[in-house]
Order: structure tokens, then sequence, then C-alpha cells
């Protein structure tokens, strides 16, 4: 064929090219054939030449080995380098765009996709819905709209199709309203919106699906301490600025796991009320023991606990000490307020050697009474000898 013909040409010219020495341009004559012992010269000359590049060669591979050998060492302790989204530089003044780089690398953040796909695509299996991708198939408030409708076992008004922009935010800010009146998270545990889910953010829509799940229990087991390596990129005067942070998506999710280990208030509740009663009663002489040296009385568990202050003044008068009141919220006016009491007192177990609750604070804030007493039991079985 031609282009092998060519091939073999183009590589014999080459290699007499190589191998011949080249005429001078100001004269065609061919050069005068040399004595033996000038090439032997020569050849004596090209021959250390050679040997030489070939240290130096080998010296530089040493070096690059080497080089590749730290690097692979301190590349995981320094900056993952990234490449910035051209829109980032479209960014306003004090402006932020987040960005998560090797996320496909991550075998426990993977993990957890694939059990929140399989979830979704379970709970819609009679919808003839198919979810493949998290961030694709979820921005646009659709497939969110109908997994809510399922776990609720409530019709939003919404429109079923959008096409627009404006439309599907629209929608998602009606669907993720309701889904926020739902949970009944704290403010500061809301870590989704609107612009973020409908900008794909995978780390919103992981922490909106997995709030969802551990609020409906669902019959799953999400991997634990999952977090993400997120790139913040920010313009501030002018100039793009970029850190890193670890945004933990999931922290020990077996309280939340619909296959939790059952405990006795399980049992209590679903097969002896009666018994339920008796230590409800054990439960509020324990507590008003000690309250009333304030001069303090509870008689409902679920409720007079629900804004955090009793358990805080509680843990106060068990461990000894006084928390200072402008810790807490002596008389919290809302629900984010309630939360950071409760929150302060589950601290403050811990601080006494007791392991962290198992309820959120949240689940106190909204009068769970199963949570109520499973908190105040374990002070119960700690501190019941306390005076």
């Amino acid at each position: 064929p031609h282009d092998t013909e060519c091939s073999a040409l183009d590589s014999y010219q080459f290699t007499a090219m190589a191998s011949s020495p080249q005429k001078s341009p100001s004269s065609p004559k061919s050069p005068t054939p040399k004595s033996p012992s000038s090439r032997k010269k020569d050849d004596s000359f090209l021959g250390k030449l050679g040997g030489t590049l070939a240290r130096r060669k080998k010296a530089k591979e040493v070096s690059d080995l080497q080089e590749e050998g730290i690097n692979a060492i301190n590349l995981p302790l320094s900056p993952s380098h990234y490449e910035l989204d051209p829109e980032d530089t479209m960014l306003g003044k004090h402006s932020k765009a987040t960005c998560v780089p090797n996320s496909k690398n991550d075998r426990k953040l993977q993990e957890l996709m694939k059990v929140l796909i399989d979830w979704i695509n379970d709970v819609l299996v009679g919808e003839r819905i198919i979810v493949k991708d998290l961030a694709e198939d979820l921005y646009d408030g659709q497939v969110l709209q109908k997994l809510f409708e399922k776990l609720e076992g409530e019709k939003l008004n919404v429109a079923e199709v959008t096409q627009s922009e404006i439309a599907q935010k629209q929608k998602l800010q009606t669907v993720l309203e309701r889904i926020n009146d739902s949970l009944k998270l704290s403010t500061r545990n809301i870590r989704w919106n609107v612009d973020s889910v409908h900008a794909k953010s995978i780390v919103a829509i992981l922490h909106l699906l997995v709030a969802l799940s551990q609020h409906f229990r669902a019959p799953i087991r999400l991997p634990d301490h999952v977090s993400i390596q997120v790139v913040v990129v920010q313009k501030r005067e002018g100039i793009l600025q970029s850190r890193q942070i670890q945004e933990e998506i999931t922290g020990n999710t077996e309280a939340f796991s619909g296959r939790h280990e059952r405990d006795a208030f399980d049992t209590l509740f679903d097969h002896a009320p009666d018994k339920l009663n008796v230590v409800k009663k054990t439960l509020i002489t324990f507590v008003n023991k000690h309250l009333n040296k304030l001069n303090l009385e509870v008689s409902e568990l679920d409720t007079q606990f629900a804004d955090g202050v009793y358990l805080v003044l509680l843990m106060g008068l068990l461990e000894g000490y006084f928390v200072p009141l402008y810790n807490f919220f002596l008389t919290p006016e809302n629900f984010d307020q309630k939360v950071h009491n409760v929150s302060l007192s589950f601290e403050l177990m811990q601080d006494g050697g007791l392991e962290r609750p198992k309820p959120r604070p949240e689940d106190i804030v909204n009068c769970d009474l199963k949570s109520t007493l499973r908190v105040l039991y374990n002070l119960f079985t700690r501190y019941r000898n306390v005076d």
C-alpha cells in the first residue's frame, strides 16, 4: 500500500540522516574519509559522551523516582489540585461557590449514594420512576415531590411537570418548605435550599435525603461517618480565594437506622402500656427529687422537658455545679433556642461520662415521649443514688 511505502521511505531517510554525517552547505563534495586512528578517537569520545548521557539519564530517573515517592507521601497531606469552573470567575463580590473534587474515588460516599438510590427506587416502585443519578434526577423537585408524598402520605398542591427554570424553582420551593415543616429541624441543621438543590449540589441533596431517611425511619443502613471534601471558592475584592473543608454527611447512624436494635422502651410501648405508666412515675419521682431543690416540679415528661431548660438544670444538680444562665435560654422563644438547650444538656451528659443520647435534640423538642424517656432513664440509672 502507498501509506506503507511512504512510511518505509520516511523511516529509511530518517535512519540515513541519523547514521551519515551531514554535508557542509558551502561544499557539495563528499567528506574526506577519516583515518583509522581518527575514527578510533571519535569512537572513544562518542563512547564517553554516550556513557555520560546514560549516567545523567539514570540519575534523573532515580531523582524522579524519589520525587514521586515523596509526593506519594505528602500528597494526602497537601491541598488537592483542582480546576475552577469558568463560572466561578463570574462570582459577585463576597459571594461563594462550592465544588466536590474526586468524589467518584470515595468508596464510602459511593456506598451512601447507592443505598439512597436503592431506597428511593423502592419507595417509588409504583410510580414507574427509576433514579440513577441523585443530582441529575432530583434537582427539579419532581422526584422529591413524589418521594415526600409517599413517605408522608399526603398530596402536595404543585404542578406535576415543569419545564422552565423559574417554574422548577417555584415548585422546588413549595416541596422543600413542606419537607422542612415535616422534619422540624432547627435552622442550623437545614443544609439545603432551593438554589443549592436546583444547582445539583450533591452535598445539599445528600444532606436532604439523609434527613428524610432518618426522619421516616427508612429500613436501610446508612454507612457511618461519611464525609465529603468540599472546595469553597469565594471572590473577595476581585480575587478568587479557595479553601478546603470536610463536610460531614452522616455521623453514627445506628440510632436512626430502621434496623436499629430494639430496646426496652420499644417493648413497653408495643406490648406493656400498663407497665409504661410505672416507669413514667418512677422517672417523675426521680427528677422531682432534684428539681425540688430549685422549687421546680414536673408532671408531664414529654412536654415539660421539651424546651431543654429542665434538662440543663437537672444536669447541673446531678453533677453539683451551676450552669451559667448565659449558656442557655431560660425562656426560649423559638424552636432553635429549644434545640440549643437540649443540645447543651446532651453535651453536659457526655462531660459527666455518659454516652451521647441516641435521640436527636429535635426529637425531645418535638415532644417525642419515647425519646424523652430514653434520655431520662439513662440519667436515672446513673444518678439514682445521688442525693
